[in-house]
């Protein structure tokens, strides 16, 4: 036994790179078993201990790879930290071996620093209130900021040069990188003003034509901004396109309760006219004309009686107008509609005539601003007062379709003009 060991010294005495090969296998062993420490017992205990501390609903949480990275430094400090303890290993490897264990600190601290910014993000949306104000796009800057400091830091140490080297030379190169970070810097300045003033959030509907956007905003980035269409395809612009581009977000709308009406019925002006006393009769039978009608009709005998002899011929009297009645019908009706919301404007009114005929609008807010709920409200009111139009006399414009050519042919047919 003396003897083997002393033949075993001798032979490493006799031959150094005996001696490096054992040591480097040794280092790289101490170094796995580290990492084999660090991430199976050192990790576990840090993790349930965390666990512990959150609660269990947060358990998936814990299981970014922030720690796992961070545990991937320790093999690295060991190898950089044990290389120079090999014997006979050139000074040249033992420092390209530092600086590379170095470079990777660097790059894997990095990385990790990346992983817990996405976490604090995480941490901050689980407040319902804080979607209205994402951070996404600060956090984002931090990261590009920690990985340009990386990039420098594993440069210096694979060129084996100081940092502030480096620095020095960012002075003659301003100029170029504002030109390459023009994007992210103005992508920067329009987050912080959208964030500040609060003009658009996620979850806005915005729409935004320039840019086929029209839909939901999901999120908020530092250089774009993701809008879910309607038609659920997505549409991705640059932040910055926010501020320097016009936009419409509908936010308003939601918040206020109610969306707006406003659409006209092209009444033909043709079918204007007054109504016969036979006709006022029977509209009287409406129950949201009756009061209407009456009152009408007191103002015009009253006006009808205070006429001189020489002015009561009958083209000089006030007579009810179809079209008049029918206004005040529709206007009754919007304002006794369940689904009209009472607190905002509410009118029926006449625009400027047009060669299509006069349009008679409906300006009012519904009391939802669901858009389904909102098309069945709108859409049932204009039933309504297409079905109900002729009741008043009045005809709607349309432009002459197949069927009305043919039987406007048939009718020139038949006449006796034609024969």
């Amino acid at each position: 036994m003396p003897d083997l060991y002393a033949q075993t010294t001798e032979l490493f005495t006799q031959n150094p790179w005996i001696q490096t090969t054992a040591a480097v296998a040794l280092l790289i062993f101490t170094a796995l078993v580290a990492n084999w420490i660090t991430k199976h017992i050192a990790l576990q205990v840090l993790r349930r201990a965390i666990g512990k501390k959150l609660g269990a609903e947060n358990q998936k949480t814990l299981n970014l790879p922030v720690a796992s990275r961070l545990a991937n430094i320790v093999p690295a400090i060991v190898i950089g930290a044990g290389i120079h303890t090999i014997p006979h290993l050139p000074e040249a490897a033992v420092k390209v071996t530092q600086n590379v264990a170095f470079a990777f600190i660097a790059l894997t601290v990095a990385i990790a620093v990346g992983h817990l910014l996405d976490y604090i993000n995480i941490l901050y949306l689980r407040r319902p209130e804080n979607h209205n104000r994402p951070i996404k796009g600060y956090l984002q800057l931090g990261k590009l900021v920690i990985y340009l400091i990386a990039s420098m830091l594993i440069i210096s140490a694979l060129i084996d040069k100081s940092p502030l080297l480096l620095l020095s030379g960012l002075g003659a190169m301003a100029a170029v990188l504002m030109l390459i970070f023009q994007d992210t810097i103005l992508s920067l300045v329009a987050s912080v003003q959208i964030s500040s003033n609060g003009t658009v959030r996620v979850g806005d509907w915005i729409e935004m034509p320039q840019m086929n956007a029209d839909g939901d905003v999901i999120d908020i980035a530092l250089h774009t901004v993701t809008v879910q269409n309607f038609d659920k395809t997505l549409t991705v612009f640059p932040t910055k396109n926010l501020v320097s581009q016009p936009f419409k977000n509908w936010r308003g709308m939601v918040e206020s309760g109610g969306r707006r009406i406003k659409r006209s019925l092209l009444i033909d002006q043709n079918s204007v006219r007054f109504l016969t006393d036979e006709e006022v009769e029977r509209l009287r039978g409406f129950t949201m004309l009756n009061e209407y009608l009456g009152a009408k009709l007191e103002e015009i005998d009253a006006w009808n009686n205070d006429l001189n002899e020489a002015g009561k011929a009958p083209i000089n009297k006030r007579r009810v107008t179809n079209i008049g009645t029918f206004r005040a019908y529709v206007d009754q009706l919007i304002k006794n509609h369940k689904h009209i919301h009472k607190g905002m404007s509410a009118m029926v009114r006449q625009l400027q005539p047009t060669p299509t005929g006069l349009p008679l609008e409906l300006y009012c807010f519904a009391n939802t601003t669901a858009w389904a709920a909102y098309e069945d409200i709108q859409s049932d009111i204009f039933d309504h007062l297409l079905a109900i139009l002729p009741e008043f006399g009045l005809r709607l414009v349309q432009q002459p379709t197949g069927s009305d050519l043919q039987d406007l042919a048939k009718a020139l047919q038949n006449s006796p003009i034609a024969s």
